[in-house]
């Protein structure tokens, strides 16, 4: 039992080496963060969700109370 938990301790702590991201980590990153906004910026504004708002909003709006 003693050398299943000594093995099990040892591989969960032989992970922890690397405290952080290098600059190259950084800088990928980055790049894939303005990637992903700049995809999603051409979604929200595309016509078709534009239009799709346009509908939802309006049907919210005519709701009688």
């Amino acid at each position: 039992m003693r050398i299943i938990w000594f093995r099990v301790r040892t591989a969960l702590s032989a992970g922890g080496g690397d405290k952080g991201m290098s600059t190259s980590e950084y800088a990928m990153g980055t790049i894939a963060a303005c990637a992903f906004a700049a995809v999603l910026y051409k979604v929200v504004t595309s016509e078709v969700v534009a239009t799709a708002l346009q509908s939802t909003i309006g049907k919210a709006l005519d709701v009688p109370f």
